[in-house]
């Protein structure tokens, strides 16, 4: 019986109820004010970001600033992930780096496409040199080359906390003593990890990191950007001076309250939500390696609870993906035919996999919303999918003759 399941949750996820009750009055009603007005509905507006980023910096464990004359604000709202990690890299640049010489950026080869495209803006435009960092067959970076790759032209570090296609951790303090001791700072894409993992800015010594509303049951177009107080930081956009003159722009206070209420729930819960999801997981990546040559992708152990990555030889992951919805699936692969290249996932291609192997990705990330009965569905219909492709496939026709054999699998 066909069914509806949602198990894509990396690329955004439902909104919560209490979510969508705590947006309401500033959709409707006289929630309409301009935080910047001077009379009682602006004033309300304004109280409403104010508890809205104290809820962010609670959940971040940043510096939680309740005076409201204060105009030290180390959480900026933004319109989303892509937007803070732009405002990290180039705010940093342009707040005073490159004036002090310091036109060099550190990242990984496995960044979400916002890091790694703003660090190419930055070698074209602004002439910066960028060092793209190894990670080993499971995601994790390498620290010694990232020690032996800070200079004294280091501007900034960026590395993700947990990857969005394979769910692996990465060691945010170590990287942080690293930079420090070094004498550069440190930024984290954290979009996929805040509410999935515990992070505390001030006891990993995270100087700047990124995080989005839609991943933890909030709003789209909603995010923010912490930045450490003292750090120069030059805004993108310019204009009424909103957040402290860091972004300006009338601020979204529906989606602002939306995000500070999705963040609130999705840290608090941590420790009834993550151990539930994670279960899931592993309920559903025992039933998908039971499928011959198929593989977990990222480290078995330290990655996101609800992250489930595999490779399938001789399958393509579009095919598996549009299957699949047939069924009333929702996944994703790391192949992007639908930004219209058919080029395999960069992340899977950096962690050591061949070029057919990595087409053949399939990445379920599961939610609190989840249940038993979703997973048992998706492990029967991803395993009926796979007979499918399979049947049809000349590649593994030819591998079970014997005539083709890829080392990975055997």
């Amino acid at each position: 019986m066909k069914r509806f399941v949602y198990s894509d949750n990396a690329a955004t996820t439902p909104i919560s109820e209490n979510v969508y009750n705590a947006m309401l009055p500033y959709l409707k009603g006289d929630g309409y004010g301009n935080p910047s007005s001077l009379y009682s509905i602006g004033v309300r507006e304004k109280q409403a970001v104010r508890r809205a980023r104290n809820q962010v910096e609670k959940a971040i464990g940043a510096e939680v600033r309740t005076d409201p004359y204060s105009n030290i604000k180390e959480v900026i709202f933004t319109s989303g992930g892509s937007e803070a990690d732009n405002l990290a890299i180039k705010g940093v640049l342009f707040g005073g780096a490159l004036k002090k010489g310091k036109n060099h950026i550190i990242t990984t080869k496995i960044e979400h496409h916002a890091i790694l495209h703003t660090c190419e803006f930055c070698e074209k435009a602004l002439g910066c040199e960028v060092t793209y960092l190894d990670v080993d067959e499971q995601g994790h970076v390498d620290l010694k080359q990232l020690e032996e790759s800070i200079t004294d032209r280091t501007a900034l570090v960026s590395v993700m906390a947990a990857n969005n296609e394979i769910g692996t951790i990465q060691p945010l303090k170590e990287i942080a003593d690293i930079c420090h001791r070094k004498g550069t700072l440190f930024h984290t894409d954290a979009v996929q990890g805040i509410g999935h993992m515990k992070i505390d800015v001030q006891e990993m010594g995270i100087d700047l990191l990124s995080l989005s509303g839609h991943k933890i049951r909030g709003p789209k177009g909603t995010g923010a950007l912490y930045c450490r107080k003292g750090i120069p930081l030059e805004p993108l956009i310019h204009g009424g001076g909103q957040e402290s003159n860091k972004r300006s722009g009338t601020e979204n206070v529906a989606g602002i309250v939306g995000l500070g209420e999705a963040i609130r729930a999705a840290t608090e819960n941590m420790d009834t939500v993550l151990p539930y999801v994670r279960g899931l997981r592993e309920r559903l990546t025992e039933g998908i390696l039971k499928i011959p040559y198929t593989r977990l992708t990222g480290d078995p152990v330290n990655r996101l609870p609800g992250t489930a990555s595999f490779v399938i030889e001789c399958v393509e992951g579009e095919g598996l993906i549009l299957m699949l919805d047939q069924f009333g699936i929702c996944a994703s692969t790391g192949s992007a035919c639908s930004t219209g290249s058919l080029d395999p996932s960069h992340v899977l291609m950096s962690i050591g996999l061949p070029h057919e192997i990595a087409h053949g990705s399939l990445r379920i990330t599961l939610g609190e919303q989840n249940t038993v009965e979703d997973v048992d569905y998706i492990i029967e219909k991803v395993t009926q999918v796979v007979e499918r492709l399979r049947s049809m496939s000349p590649v593994w026709e030819d591998k079970m003759k014997g005539r083709e054999s890829l080392k990975l699998f055997d």
